[in-house]
């Protein structure tokens, strides 16, 4: 006879929006065993699962604590009743709780009486939509658990399956709110536990066989949400264009944005690295949904991601990107890794819109490929081994060519093809192999060299380079050669950095954040300056947990074809909790997303810069 052995749930908090997957471990009849469903319309000897969800939901109302969001509220500040930031912020589940958080809550308060002088009435577009009624009237009021609180939303939702009262028991009443092996928590069911059934049922006589199995969820919490993050024009300092969501600002006809973002494989998102972290928010059901909205948020016309699993890709990231009107590209590392019972790997994966792009041309990058050619060329073969053995590391780069679909040339170019190349990357990560990381720089950027010598076309380098700023990789990138004198050429064991004259390219390149440090007064300059290190003009980090933090990710581009109109607003401490790092429940990646909005030169003033450039190299070779 069919039976259930086991069910279990894979996360131990259940989250809005986040799928809650049950594992059903079953036996047939032959003793054999297996997860697979066993669905009313294929029986097995005339059996099939039945599945249920309950909300169960008791008339004592819960808060959940807005930084502790696994935690009941105990206090509630009134001060952001007064100012109407949305009840669900104004939480705490300790004294101590709302302390520690003080530096980082009293943001919503400035914001919130800055949205009020400006505009004479509160901008919910800063905080979102959510319900904000309360008839509280203390500062800092205590809960008891016998009071009766506002019901928490994070906006309106409909059940997925129509609710009905299917028990109602010592003050708590049971609504079924699904009947698939699966279900998605909504803002209903905050503040509550969730109950799945799972039972064998006859197909004939629709009875059930064998015991009920049941699991009970801890209470469902809201997805924590990021504060937004503005894009800031640094053409004209006095204008920003304001909060991001999906209804937001749409690139002007002649301006697009670019997006790099490494997003953190979920073979790399373990407890053990991140045990700052909660479990729920390492989940990758959880992830993947935060991730997303993120991204999504952003509305960029190209986004570059690394660290993209290529089952994730396949089976998440192309599809949902797919229904927001992105094209997809990948390109994966060159070696799987053995990650319990599957083999995964990541990759860099390129979306682009395709009301704004159309797809051209396509390169792979492959630096072991890269590497075999360079000790074929240059190593003894009694060294092949070990040479092979250093270089060989499975990182890839992803270029492509892409034609825009608008045009700013105007009259002295009509009819003109707009190209534009975007490459990804993601470099090698093991800081004692500067060599390594300076080869596969190196490599990739004479790659580009030959895409533009063969094509006018503005440039774009993105990607996690792993390398801080004032390192070897990140000179050759940024002025376009190393110092012989650098101390990163000191690690050069198989002598693959000689001559250190060859470490040279004649692409324009410019770090788009480093156009923080050079504009000039006006709204969001002195704070955007405060993140931006004046010894070397880029952020003061891309990267933040307990054992690292700096400037790892760039957005690269040529600055002898295109201008950078705005950039994404960076993140500082206090846009962290102070108790914390990267990941976190907000932010699910240990890196933090770049963004700039470029606008391509007029073709003739590119022409004539281009030869300026052309000219100072040639005399530059010369020279050395």
């Amino acid at each position: 006879m069919l039976s259930v052995l086991r069910v279990h749930l894979p996360s131990d908090i259940p989250i809005v929006g986040c799928e809650l997957s049950p594992y059903v471990l079953v036996r047939r009849p032959d003793l054999t065993v297996f997860a697979d469903d066993v669905p009313e319309s294929e029986p097995v000897d005339g059996l099939f699962l039945r599945y249920k969800w309950y909300r169960i939901q008791s008339d004592k109302k819960v808060a959940i604590c807005s930084i502790h969001p696994s935690e009941q509220a105990t206090l509630q500040c009134l001060g952001c009743v007064k100012a109407k930031i949305p009840v669900v912020k104004s939480y705490h589940c300790s004294p101590k709780c709302f302390s520690d958080a003080w530096q980082h809550h009293r943001v919503l308060h400035e914001r919130a009486a800055s949205a009020v002088n400006e505009n004479g009435n509160e901008e919910e577009e800063i905080f979102g939509r959510f319900s904000n009624n309360t008839n509280n009237n203390n500062i800092n009021q205590s809960l008891s658990s016998s009071q009766s609180l506002p019901s928490l939303t994070n906006g309106a939702s409909t059940p997925l399956y129509p609710a009905s009262v299917t028990q109602r028991n010592g003050g708590e009443t049971w609504f079924e709110v699904g009947r698939a092996k699966t279900y998605t928590p909504t803002a209903d069911d905050i503040g509550h536990i969730l109950k799945f059934e799972c039972v064998v049922v006859d197909v004939e006589m629709k009875s059930t066989v064998g015991s009920l199995n049941t699991v009970l969820t801890s209470r469902v919490i809201p997805a924590p949400s990021p504060s937004p993050r503005r894009l800031v024009s640094v053409t004209n300092a006095d204008v920003a264009t304001g909060n991001l969501d999906l209804d937001g600002r749409v690139s002007s006809s002649g301006t697009f944005t670019v997006l790099s973002y490494n997003i953190l494989s979920d073979t790399f998102a373990t407890s053990d690295q991140f045990a700052y972290c909660p479990s729920w928010a390492l989940s990758w059901p959880y992830r993947r949904q935060n991730l997303l909205r993120e991204i999504v948020g952003y509305r960029a016309d190209v986004v570059c991601l690394q660290e993209v699993q290529s089952d994730h890709f396949e089976e998440f990231f192309a599809p949902e990107l797919d229904k927001h009107g992105y094209q997809a590209l990948y390109k994966k590392k060159t070696t799987e890794v053995f990650n319990g019972s599957i083999m995964t790997i990541d990759g860099c994966a390129t979306f682009f819109r395709r009301d704004r792009f159309s797809h051209v041309k396509k390169y792979e990058v492959e630096f072991n490929k890269a590497a075999q050619s360079l000790t074929d060329a240059l190593v003894p073969s009694s060294q092949k081994k070990t040479a092979l053995n250093r270089l060989v590391k499975d990182n890839v780069a992803l270029i492509v060519v892409l034609e825009a679909k608008f045009s700013n040339y105007g009259v002295d170019n009509p009819g003109k093809r707009q190209l534009v190349c975007v490459a990804n990357t993601h470099v090698n990560v093991q800081q004692d192999l500067k060599d390594v990381k300076l080869w596969q720089v190196h490599t990739l950027l004479k790659g580009l060299e030959k895409i533009a010598a063969s094509a006018d076309i503005p440039m774009l380098v993105c990607g996690n380079f792993n390398s801080v700023p004032g390192s070897a990789p990140h000179a050759l990138l940024a002025i376009g050669k190393v110092d012989p004198l650098h101390p990163d050429l000191a690690v050069d064991p198989l002598g693959i950095l000689r001559p250190t004259t060859k470490l040279i390219h004649t692409l324009p390149l410019v770090s788009a954040y480093s156009s923080f440090a050079r504009i000039g007064g006006g709204l969001g300059y002195e704070q955007q300056k405060k993140r931006v290190d004046p010894a070397t003009n880029e952020p003061l980090f891309t990267n933040c947990t307990r054992d690292f933090i700096g400037t790892l990710d760039y957005i690269f581009y040529s600055a002898d074809s295109l201008t950078v109109e705005s950039l994404l607003e960076l993140l500082d401490e206090d846009s962290l909790r102070k108790d914390t790092a990267l990941p976190s429940p907000e932010w699910s990646s240990d890196h933090i997303a770049l963004m700039a909005e470029f606008r391509c030169k007029p073709r003739t003033r590119r022409l004539v810069k281009k030869q300026n450039l052309e000219d100072r190299s040639k005399k530059k070779r010369e020279s050395n």
